[in-house]
């Protein structure tokens, strides 16, 4: 089946989503033909699968695409930033090391020396090290910076493996103690995608949206959802949908006015990010909310904070515009 194309023109595309659910898809079809080969006698069950040395790695400006970005659709990609000379990264680092391992599969560690890998170190806003960040479906998460306790880190790497499975349908890869030589980046067996069992439902919800059924968009993208709670192009365009469904009724003028009139207001910021981001203006839309979570405090800090996260699935992870502003974020956070 084609990709969809949504309503929001230039704003919001779905072919990213679209293509990483396909090539789970794809994962999935080939582990289960694996596994039912193993079953008759055919190609060993671990076919495919990894050593435990290759859940952790060494990263590099060069591969951080295809080591970090394209992997973070199969496994959660915990990046630690780390130096030679840094004493606590001494600490921490065998650490993180050790829970990937018994992670099994689970998570994916991926160290970057910052000495050697200046621009990575700008671009993710680190001021000092040791600092451990996610990549989830090319999603930067901020975990947390300096040594923290064993039990603290365990239960943050925990969170986020749930959050991958639950969220976004990323179960890891398999692990084979007695793989050897295979890299952690090695393609999974091309198959060719089945139709999906919610296509037609998808397919309607994009009729509502570009019929002005917003309603009936939010409804058939809920129905999905209720059924298969990690599928991105659902999770995707509800996003959308809703957000749609916010700015049909506002007075633009009166909403700017409000903004203008109070920045500290989170109410006001969030409706006029809301009516930014669908006017095409998504620079504009982060912008405001990052700079109204450093001025707000509390529940309204959160309240704008939880808004921006919405609007990043609006627009989608692989949007450039997106990381930038999460980055902005971690650093207001942090």
């Amino acid at each position: 089946m084609q990709p969809r194309n949504m309503s929001m023109s230039g704003v919001v595309d779905l072919a990213a989503v679209k293509a990483a659910g396909e090539a789970k898809a794809k994962a999935e079809q080939a582990r289960a033909e694996s596994a039912r080969q193993a079953a008759q006698g055919g190609v060993p069950a671990s076919a495919g699968a990894v050593p435990p040395s290759a859940l952790v790695i060494d990263v590099d400006e060069a591969g951080f695409e295809r080591d970090v970005l394209q992997l973070s659709a199969e496994v959660p990609v915990v990046l630690d930033f780390w130096a030679e000379w840094c004493e606590p990264c001494k600490q921490l680092s065998p650490l993180l090391e050790r829970l990937t391992i018994e992670a099994n599969g689970r998570l994916l560690l991926a160290k970057v020396d910052v000495d050697s890998n200046q621009m990575l170190m700008q671009q993710f806003g680190i001021q000092g090290i040791p600092a451990v960040f996610a990549v989830v479906a090319g999603q930067v998460l901020p975990l947390f910076q300096g040594v923290a306790p064993e039990q603290e880190i365990r239960a943050t790497l925990a969170q986020l493996v749930q959050v991958a499975e639950e969220r976004f349908g990323i179960i890891g890869i398999e692990v084979d103690p007695n793989a050897e030589g295979a890299p952690a980046s090695a393609p999974a067996a091309e198959a060719e995608a089945p139709e999906g069992p919610y296509d037609a439902l998808l397919e309607a919800a994009v009729v509502a949206l570009d019929a002005g059924d917003l309603g009936g968009a939010v409804q058939a993208y809920k129905n999905v959802l209720a059924d298969d709670p990690a599928n991105i192009e659902a999770r995707l365009g509800l996003a959308q949908a809703e957000l749609l469904a916010r700015v049909k009724d506002m007075n633009p003028q009166a909403v700017r006015a409000a903004a203008a009139e109070d920045p500290k207001d989170p109410a006001a910021q969030i409706a006029a990010a809301d009516l930014d981001l669908v006017g095409g203006h998504v620079e504009d839309a982060f912008g405001r909310l990052v700079d109204t979570v450093r001025v707000t405090a509390g529940a309204d800090r959160d309240a704008v904070r939880v808004r921006l996260l919405e609007l990043f699935e609006v627009i989608g992870a692989d949007d450039p515009r997106v990381a930038a502003a999460r980055t902005a974020l971690a650093r207001v956070l942090f």
